[in-house]
């Protein structure tokens, strides 16, 4: 069981969704029992996801939580919880613009990207996982060098590089008015590295990417969702 500090001193457990509380099997058979108990009786849960809003809305309507959403890599913020109107950080027209490009030049690359762009609003996704240090290095010698590009596994984000998960959770929090060191963040992948410098503890449930591990506090023993579910239980043992 991963050891933890004292849980009293952290107010809020916020999740990364894929690769960390979901993988292409769904949940663990667990995890809807122990969130709801941990968020009911120990600290607020919220989730923090490249996920577009409408993705991410039923998966925290599944869990019966009550914490708030960060959606598309922090560029949409929603509290419904607490009846705040969506924050919306970007305009996602240009990643658009240089995803039709990158076609061009990539062989068979399908500009239209996943099937949750349908959705997004402040970024845009390509399936390429494969090829995204090429599309990486691509846009550097174009007109979009401005923009940024991270791979999550599930997909390639390119995006406003001043918008991410750090950014989005700094505007949730301050609209709950809480402290970013009394939050825990968890998380699997790159992008999850700024809410990891962010958080006053920050725990991975892997270790494959070196600036994962690097900026984790904690590495559960378990990987990906069954790591999610061993913090979950180590929460409870130890409140």
């Amino acid at each position: 069981m991963v050891d933890l500090p004292d849980i009293k001193e952290f107010d809020m457990l916020v999740f990364d969704v894929d690769g960390t509380l979901l993988d292409f099997q769904g949940f663990h058979d667990e995890l809807v029992y122990l969130a709801r108990k941990v968020d009911s009786e120990i600290m607020t849960i919220s989730l923090a996801s490249g996920r577009t809003l409408p993705n991410i809305t039923p998966i925290k309507q599944s869990l019966g939580i009550s914490g708030f959403i960060v959606a598309e890599n922090g560029g949409i913020i929603w509290d419904s919880d607490q009846g705040r109107d969506i924050v919306s950080l970007s305009d996602g027209l240009r990643a658009k613009e240089a995803a039709k490009w990158l076609s061009t030049k990539i062989d068979n690359l399908d500009p239209r990207g996943i099937e949750s762009n349908l959705w997004r609003t402040t970024e845009w996704c390509l399936k390429e996982t494969q090829h995204w240090e090429e599309i990486r290095d691509i846009l550097a010698q174009s007109e979009w060098k401005d923009l940024d590009v991270v791979s999550t596994g599930f997909a390639v984000h390119i995006a406003d590089p001043s918008i991410n998960k750090r950014k989005g959770l700094e505007i949730a929090l301050e609209q709950r008015k809480i402290d970013p060191r009394r939050i825990i963040a968890c998380g699997d992948a790159d992008n999850d590295v700024p809410m990891f410098d962010l958080a006053g503890l920050a725990v991975a449930v892997n270790d494959e990417s070196g600036e994962v591990k690097n900026s984790a506090d904690i590495i559960t023993n378990k990987r990906g969702k069954n790591g999610a579910v061993e913090l979950l239980k180590a929460i409870l043992e130890n409140y």
